[in-house]
């Protein structure tokens, strides 16, 4: 080989070897962190891929390959080097829970509800398997080749895979068979409770069993040893169940159980390790099991190997020394008597003492003091500026106080309402709609206000109303209220000028009555002395009384035309008449 090359293949090196002290930790949010165990601290982050919940993730056997599943039901490649995604595809119909690599690094298990074979370089389904009534909690391969060695090994046909489900007892056994015939389970192991930690020893050769070991939620540890060699109907139980308890002594006679969080097998195939104890602060054990017994109960003195040392020293006071130059501030009110006395403090407490005879200073000598202008800070009286109008209204409509709304609603001035409306915020514009709905069907008064404010939100808010897909239904009841009230107005109109014509009738025939009696009696008599001219003089007087009671006739209806005419007006509601109507009436 040539340098250049040579020189290549030893950096790869160097590379897998970094990658080996990578812990890869899924996320809720749907990143992955890609912890360096040696370095103690983070060393990339894989965004970008997930929307959901990460369930699992798994090494590829090249260390640069990464997959992961999440509840978003899709899978991801990742290469670890670039941190972005090499693929992704969906992998089921619900959410995808476990993911486990086979051993020849070119198929892909998943599950879910169901359980899916995937050809990675494809990206399709190789097989399916069903079984599983609820989702899959943990996936792993048996066997590393197939029992049967007379056909040829194609890397996936022969191999046996566990598998086992949440709230489910049993763990199932599948077989991937070159036809698709069989789907169901070969096997099943029973346990007493819901797995939650498996491991087992991978079978190598034909004849060498599989050791399994599954933690329970009950914190119980159930061994299986069983040779795979096809179908099997009868669901298999455990060789041996181990449990830990302790002594019991200590006052207290009775054992209390001691959970089983997590076990393994060494590398020997024959010992265990043992995680016990709290979650926080686990015990880890090496067990070697060379006995037949169906049961074992460890006794175990949790409470002596977990002597709490961190907590005493927390809950230890230290008490402070205190040399005698230093001060020492107490908290205390004025006149509170404190636990150390300085000369400091005590001219404090003189100077903040009030004498008998003094008066406290007010709030405004105070404000003075502090150049405080105080006419400002008063607030003017009657109704508040249109800003705080806008906060009032809120405010009124969220507690739904009837004295605020009544306040801020019944405003009759159009700028006030104008501005208002336009500076309150557009989450309260529905809420003040359906106020104004109700106090709509009140009395008129109130009605002839809140079209004012209706006027204001239709015309300020129309494009945010426009916005809303249930606009229809929200002023339903508006609708209907306009319309009746425009139905009755053709009614009202009829009945309006029917009502003007009997006034104006009424009017005129109480100002015909009231027209005064012309009184007849003369104003003036002239008598002479003379005999004579007395027949002439008689005829000449009773022609000029006539003249002057004709005279004041005259005058009297004109009088009469004249209020006759101004009760008209009145009725009317017209100020003037034009000057050709004034003449036509005269």
């Amino acid at each position: 080989q040539d340098g250049p090359q040579r020189k290549k293949r030893k950096s790869e090196v160097g590379e897998v070897d970094k990658q080996l002290d990578i812990l890869a930790i899924g996320t809720a949010v749907g990143s992955i962190l890609l912890y360096s165990t040696v370095k103690g601290e983070l060393q990339s982050k894989l965004d970008g891929g997930h929307d959901s919940r990460v369930n699992c993730v798994r090494w590829h056997q090249d260390n640069c390959c990464l997959y992961s599943c999440s509840d978003d039901k899709h899978i991801v490649e990742w290469n670890t080097q670039t941190c972005k995604v090499k693929c992704k595809w969906k992998g089921d119909n619900s959410s995808v829970t476990c993911l486990c690599i086979s051993p020849d690094g070119k198929m892909l298990l998943s599950a879910g509800r169901t359980i899916k074979l995937w050809d990675l370089e494809t990206k399709e389904v190789y097989r399916h398997f069903t079984g599983h009534a609820t989702s899959v909690s943990s996936l792993m391969f048996t066997t590393v080749k197939p029992m049967n060695e007379s056909k040829p090994f194609d890397g996936i046909t022969g191999l046996y895979f566990l598998s086992g489900a949440i709230h489910d007892r049993l763990l199932s056994v599948w077989y991937i068979r070159s036809d698709r015939k069989e789907k169901n389970a070969v096997m099943s192991f029973t346990v007493t409770d819901e797995p939650t930690f498996v491991d087992l020893t991978v079978s190598e050769v034909k004849e060498e069993p599989v050791k399994l070991a599954v933690v329970c939620r009950d914190g119980q540890l159930h061994l299986f040893e069983h040779i795979l060699n096809g179908y099997c109907k009868k669901p298999l139980t455990a060789n041996c169940t181990i449990q830990i308890a302790t002594p019991g002594n200590d006052g207290d006679a009775t054992p209390k159980p001691v959970p089983i969080l997590a076990a393994a097998f060494c590398a020997d195939k024959q010992s265990l390790l043992l995680v016990y104890g709290n979650t926080l602060q686990p015990i880890i054990e090496k067990v070697s099991l060379n006995t037949s017994e169906s049961h074992i109960c460890l006794v175990r003195d949790i409470q002596k190997v977990l002597s709490l040392k961190t907590d005493a020293a927390l809950t230890k006071v230290k008490t402070p020394v205190v040399n005698s130059d230093t001060k020492v501030l107490v908290p205390g009110i004025p006149g509170h008597s404190t636990a150390v006395k300085t000369p400091a403090l005590g001219k404090e407490k003189k100077k903040n003492k009030r004498k008998p005879g003094e008066t406290e200073e007010s709030i405004e000598e105070r404000l003075g003091a502090l150049d405080i202008d105080v006419s400002k800070v008063k607030t003017p009286g009657g109704l508040p500026q249109t800003d705080s109008f806008a906060v009032l209204l809120v405010q009124g409509l969220e507690s739904n106080d009837a004295e605020i709304l009544n306040k801020v609603l019944n405003t009759r001035k159009e700028n006030i309402v104008k501005n208002t409306v336009a500076r309150m915020p557009i989450h309260a514009v529905i809420p003040l709609l359906h106020e104004l709905t109700k106090r709509l069907q009140g009395n008129p008064y109130s009605a002839s206000v809140m079209v004012r404010w209706l006027k204001s939100v239709f015309t300020l808010h129309a494009s945010y109303l426009s916005t809303l897909p249930d606009l229809i239904p929200q002023l339903g009841m508006l609708y209907q209220l306009m319309e009746s009230r425009v139905k009755t107005l053709q009614k009202l109109s009829r009945l309006h000028g029917r009502l003007f014509i009997l006034v104006t009738q009424v009017a005129a025939s109480q100002t015909g009555q009231d027209v005064p009696e012309v009184n007849q009696t003369a104003k003036l008599v002239y008598e002479d002395d003379s005999s004579e001219e007395e027949g002439s003089d008689d005829e000449m007087i009773a022609d000029k009384d006539s003249d002057e009671n004709w005279d004041e006739d005259e005058e009297k209806e004109e009088q009469s035309d004249e209020q006759d005419m101004t009760v008209e007006k009145e009725i009317n509601g017209d100020s003037d008449l034009e000057p050709e109507n004034e003449s036509e009436e005269e």
